[in-house]
């Protein structure tokens, strides 16, 4: 389904509801730039270690596209854990991944915050982290590193902010003509923009490897990047 979402006035701040979670596929691949090829590299990142038994966690599942094109690649069985706290989104994924005869990816509803990682080989989270408030983000990420196994991987896609205010808004301004270029109206940008107030809240590049290596993260490296989208690899070792 097409993503309206705001072309009306808003009612509310955003959240992860019915109403995203029925245009939440198309909302992503028309709003984050390059989404299909982020995915690509690391479905192909992971792939190069592919490894019978080996867990793959993703937070913030969503709809389960990212586990779905990881699953239909994959040459041995490794286990597809997908979180999410959004009952609308969970119930778009399990029907999505009996669709595809994929069942055996576990979904599972539960807040990333309190879940109990243990033992994880590699972890996702792709534009999931902006939506954690800041001191509880960190956390999270010192019980990411805490829960994987040595030599486990995070992987997390972010929007970034510059430290540059002036280099930030052209940024933004060149993020904006990239939705118009999506079919995006200048009122639905104004009004997205809007409800996402004080909901995504993104840190900066040096920011977001300064919290991995406070977890104990010691190799991060950024593997894409464009305009204020970027991709990050943290290996614990």
């Amino acid at each position: 389904m097409k993503d309206k979402m705001f072309t009306k006035p808003l009612e509310k701040k955003f959240e992860f509801d019915e109403a995203v979670a029925s245009v939440f596929d198309d909302m992503l691949s028309r709003s984050v730039p390059f989404y299909d090829e982020v995915r690509e590299i690391i479905i192909a990142l992971i792939l190069t270690q592919e490894k019978e038994g080996k867990k793959v966690l993703d937070l913030g599942s969503s709809t389960a596209k990212f586990l779905l094109d990881l699953y239909g690649k994959m040459n041995t069985k490794m286990h597809l854990k997908g979180l999410d706290n959004s009952e609308a989104m969970l119930k778009r994924a399990k029907n999505k991944c009996e669709a595809f005869g994929a069942t055996d990816i576990e979904i599972v509803l539960a807040d990333m915050l309190t879940y109990a990682y243990e033992k994880e080989d590699i972890i996702i989270a792709n534009y999931t982290l902006q939506f954690i408030r800041p001191l509880q983000r960190i956390e999270l990420v010192n019980n990411i590193y805490k829960g994987l196994n040595e030599d486990g991987v995070f992987i997390f896609s972010e929007k970034i902010v510059f430290t540059d205010k002036v280099l930030d808004k052209k940024m933004i301004d060149i993020y904006y003509n990239y939705k118009k270029r999506q079919g995006y109206t200048q009122y639905e940008i104004a009004q997205k923009r809007e409800a996402l107030e004080n909901v995504l809240i993104p840190f900066t590049i040096e920011e977001n490897i300064q919290m991995c290596k406070d977890a104990g993260f010691t190799k991060i490296e950024t593997i894409f990047q464009w305009a204020n989208f970027v991709t990050f690899v943290a290996k614990k070792s």
